[in-house]
């Protein structure tokens, strides 16, 4: 979804951007067409994702995909390296972000110079967890985040990849605070996608992690702009 967001966002202003991704006959955990897609590119924007609960998958993924990723790009002689990470990752003790963690890493080990922007929640996960619910169910997860717009973070990514290598950038997140269940239950009530409300808490040494603010943004966080509510209304 990002990535979309970041094509828009380059050809919006004047830049030519090169897809990678299967679609375009890429394969980043195999390597295939890597090698020609990047050539003659300037900076690599990375916003490659695999959908998983399992740790071993989300590592194993990141580990092909990055690492292919920087290798191509360092004898492509491609300047910039940008990653798109996410607010609590290295805190937070999710499956999944044992792979981002790991993404990190990798990153700032390279030789590629790089920047990784951190994102919070995208507003738009909360309707990507109402589609992912049983039939008649919304299922509400008990976790405090602080959400922005997927274009928000395009518009970050692509300002970074303008500039100058910058390591790890300040925090991404939205304007205020909000609870994903509540927002679940927003976007169900805005479609008119009656369904039972389930409260799903957030267990274990993340649950507690997450409680504790672990998904919110840090000190010296760049803020976006639009707020929950008004995307909402926006977008349906």
């Amino acid at each position: 979804m990002v990535g979309r967001l970041v094509v828009a966002e380059l050809e919006r202003i004047g830049a030519t951007p090169v897809v990678i991704a299967r679609s375009a006959g890429v394969d980043l955990t195999t390597g295939e067409g890597l090698s020609a897609a990047l050539t003659g590119v300037d900076v690599v924007i990375d916003t490659s994702n695999v959908e998983t609960l399992s740790a071993k998958r989300s590592v194993a993924f990141f580990d092909a995909a990055t690492s292919r990723l920087l290798a191509a790009g360092a004898a492509a002689g491609v300047r910039h390296h940008v990653a798109l990470s996410i607010v609590g990752c290295d805190v937070v003790d999710m499956p999944y972000y044992l792979g981002k963690r790991h993404q990190e890493a990798l990153v700032a080990a390279g030789s590629v110079p790089w920047t990784v922007l951190r994102a919070t929640q995208f507003h738009e996960f909360a309707e990507q967890m109402l589609d992912r619910s049983p039939p008649g169910v919304a299922l509400a997860l008990r976790m405090r985040c602080q959400p922005i717009a997927a274009a928000e973070v395009a518009a970050a990514l692509v300002e970074a990849a303008q500039g100058e290598p910058a390591g790890r950038l300040p925090d991404l997140g939205g304007p205020q605070e909000e609870l994903m269940g509540a927002m679940v239950r927003r976007v169900a009530h805005a479609g008119k996608r009656w369904r039972l409300a389930v409260p799903v808490p957030m267990v274990g040494s993340a649950g507690r992690q997450i409680a504790q603010g672990g998904l919110l943004p840090g000190a010296g966080a760049r803020l976006g702009v639009e707020t929950f509510d008004a995307w909402l209304g926006r977008t349906r």
